[in-house]
């Protein structure tokens, strides 16, 4: 498949252009076939606010993932769970976690804010002091970081307490924790006694924004904005006017992108993938309409309760989760993980086709070898077919009502 490059802006780029460039350069439209290494820093991190869908995200964009290569590069430290975008826990390269934490260091301050009511007499550059010294004596669970701190100000909140430590300090979350096949709960130090080397200082943000475009655009400010949780960008983008060319969404809106980006054609095919909860892909733009329906905003999540996204011609068609849909395993997307005998369960949010049926179905056989390294035994099933213990079951059935 050839990737066009064109060197003149169109009047208006359609939700289905802008999703066709996102997605060739999210690694979606084909899978490459670079490291797990060189994908995460492509990518400028990878959600993780639950420990497996990284691995589900990289199986998506990378020919011959295996699971055991970005364990690796956990276990070696060359990669970190750390809160940073949109003060959420991402997996992030070991240099990008010591320069992006500074950079959304403003977010963690806004978030502080909210429980200062709960922090009334704290000093917070003695709790950071407090905390830094505990945490890097050993890894504590937020169990053991709260205990400490309530020592120190018997009269605070707790919860409160523990926020303000994680919003002064870069925790980072450490290993097994994350690690596949692995288990372990929740232990923090800071990124800079993990790693053995200081954070810079806060850099600025010209080069997040250019990396965020090679991997998201062509973006909007507000889009950029939502990426990272960050808020004034628009100076930022004037500065880097110069080096950059805009287009406009049908809304009129403009956008910014790289001048040697790829920008595919709109028609070009685009196969089945299968993403766990809150793929960035999802959420890195502030109108997501290039990868998700209008008519099927909020449908891959109901209240709190989170799915896993199926991609069908570039958009959100469907949502999956490991089961068989009748709610006997309870986890939602990838949170769970595949179990020796579950089904996997994918419920269109309208009509497929028989063929793309087919490609969905062997889109998740694919996924399901490569992350249960089970049999290649296969059911295409509708709500009444058997479990094979030592094969695949892929299911299309209603898991979620989302009312008329």
């Amino acid at each position: 498949m050839s990737v066009k490059k064109n060197p003149v802006a169109p009047a208006a780029l359609s939700p289905r252009a802008l999703g066709r460039a996102t997605l060739e350069r999210q690694l979606l439209l084909r899978r490459a076939t670079m490291s797990a290494k060189g994908a995460v820093e492509h990518l400028v991190g990878l959600q993780a606010q639950n420990t497996k869908p990284p691995y589900y995200q990289l199986f998506a964009r990378l020919d011959g993932f295996d699971p055991a290569e970005l364990a690796g590069l956990m276990e070696s430290r060359e990669a970190v769970r750390i809160v940073t975008l949109r003060s959420t826990i991402h997996l992030h390269t070991a240099a990008d976690a010591l320069t992006l934490r500074p950079l959304v260091q403003a977010a963690r301050d806004r978030e502080l804010r909210t429980f200062r009511k709960g922090l009334v007499g704290v000093d917070p550059d003695r709790l950071g002091a407090i905390a830094r010294k505990v945490v890097e004596e050993r890894p504590r669970t937020p169990r053991e970081i709260r205990e400490a701190l309530l020592a120190e100000w018997p009269e605070a909140d707790p919860q409160s307490l523990g926020v303000a430590a994680r919003c002064l300090l870069p925790l980072v979350q450490v290993t097994p924790r994350g690690v596949w096949g692995r288990s372990g709960e929740v232990a923090l130090t800071t990124v800079e006694h993990w790693l053995g080397r200081p954070s810079g200082p806060v850099p600025a943000p010209d080069a997040t924004v250019l990396r965020y475009l090679g991997a998201f655009g062509p973006a909007s400010v507000r889009d950029m904005q939502a990426w990272a949780g960050l808020t004034r960008m628009r100076e930022v983008f004037e500065r880097l006017r110069p080096r950059l060319i805009t287009f406009r969404d049908e809304n009129g809106v403009e956008l910014f992108d790289l001048p040697d980006a790829p920008r595919p054609d709109e028609d070009t095919p685009a196969p089945p993938r299968f993403l766990p909860e809150f793929d960035n892909v999802l959420l890195g733009h502030a109108d997501r309409s290039r990868v998700i329906p209008p008519r099927y905003r909020g449908r891959n999540g109901n209240g709190n309760q989170a799915y896993g996204t199926v991609l069908v011609d570039g958009f959100l068609a469907a949502i999956w989760r490991f089961g068989d849909g009748s709610g006997a395993r309870s986890g939602s997307g990838t949170r769970s993980g595949p179990g020796p005998a579950a089904a996997l369960t994918v419920q269109p949010l309208g009509r497929l086709s028989p063929a793309a049926r087919d490609a969905v179905t062997d889109e998740a056989v694919r996924m399901l070898s490569t992350m249960r390294r089970a049999g290649t035994n296969t059911k295409r099933a509708g709500t009444d077919a058997g479990t094979d213990a030592n094969g695949h079951d892929i299911r299309f059935a209603t898991f979620v009502d989302f009312g008329p």
